[in-house]
C-alpha cells in the first residue's frame, strides 16, 4: 500500500492542534469551543471511513495544520517549544498505550459509554469532559511517563481546565494512533520534513 503524506499530514495535525489547546488553556485559562468540539468527535469516532472523517473534514483542522507548517519550516522555534512538547509526549504515550491491549479495550468501552452522554449534553458539557478527563487519569495517568503540563498556577488548579486538559491529551494520544495506523512515524519528522511539509502546503490550499 503506497505510504499516503495528506493522511499522515492530516493526523498529525490532529496532534498538534489539540497540543496547541492544551498549551493556550493552561497557560490563559480560554478555550476555542469548535476547536475542542473537534477533537472530543475524534476521540468518539471509532469506525471512520478516512482520516479526514475522524476530525469532520479538513477546515477542522485549520489551526493545527498551520502550526503543523511552521513547526516544519522552523521547528526550534521557542515560541512552540511546549506544544511540540505535547505532541512528542502524545507520541510517546501512544507507543506504550499500542503495546496494552487491556487498556486500549477500557479506553474503547468507556468511549462507547462518553458517545451515549454526548446525544444527552453535547461535546463540550461538563460531565461528558469529566468522565473522558477520568479515563484519561484511569488509564494513561498510571505509566510512569507523564507529559508535564506547564501553564499559570491558578487555572492548572481549576477542575474544569485539569478535565479539558486531560480529554485533550486524550484525544491528541487518539490522533497519534491514527497517525501511526497511516504510516506515521518519528523519523518522518527528522528526514521527510520535506514531504511532510508538501503535504500541509497542499491540505492547507484545500
Amino acid at each position: 500500500m503506497q505510504k499516503s503524506w495528506r493522511d499522515i499530514a492530516l493526523a498529525l495535525a490532529g496532534v498538534v492542534q489539540c497540543a496547541l489547546q492544551v498549551e493556550e488553556l493552561a497557560k490563559t485559562g480560554y478555550l476555542k469551543t469548535e476547536q475542542f468540539e473537534t477533537a472530543v468527535k475524534s476521540l468518539l469516532n471509532q469506525n471512520p471511513s478516512s482520516t479526514e472523517e475522524v476530525f469532520g473534514g479538513i477546515a477542522a483542522l485549520h489551526t493545527g495544520l498551520e502550526a503543523l507548517e511552521t513547526m516544519l519550516q522552523n521547528h526550534r522555534d521557542p515560541k512552540h517549544a511546549d506544544t511540540l512538547r505535547y505532541v512528542l509526549g502524545a507520541i510517546h504515550l501512544q507507543s506504550k498505550l499500542s503495546k496494552r491491549k487491556d487498556m486500549l479495550h477500557i479506553i474503547g468501552n468507556r468511549l462507547e459509554k462518553a458517545q451515549h452522554q454526548v446525544e444527552h449534553f453535547g461535546y463540550s458539557h461538563e460531565n461528558v469532559v469529566g468522565n473522558i478527563a477520568e479515563i484519561y487519569t484511569d488509564t494513561l495517568s498510571t505509566f510512569p511517563y507523564r507529559i508535564q503540563v506547564s501553564g499559570e498556577f491558578n487555572y492548572l488548579q481549576q477542575n474544569r481546565v485539569a478535565s479539558q486538559i486531560r480529554a485533550l491529551l486524550l484525544a491528541a494520544i487518539r490522533s497519534a494512533t491514527l497517525w501511526r495506523q497511516v504510516g506515521g512515524t518519528r523519523w518522518h519528522m527528522l528526514f521527510y520534513r520535506k514531504k511532510l511539509l508538501d503535504a500541509v502546503l497542499a491540505l492547507r490550499q484545500a
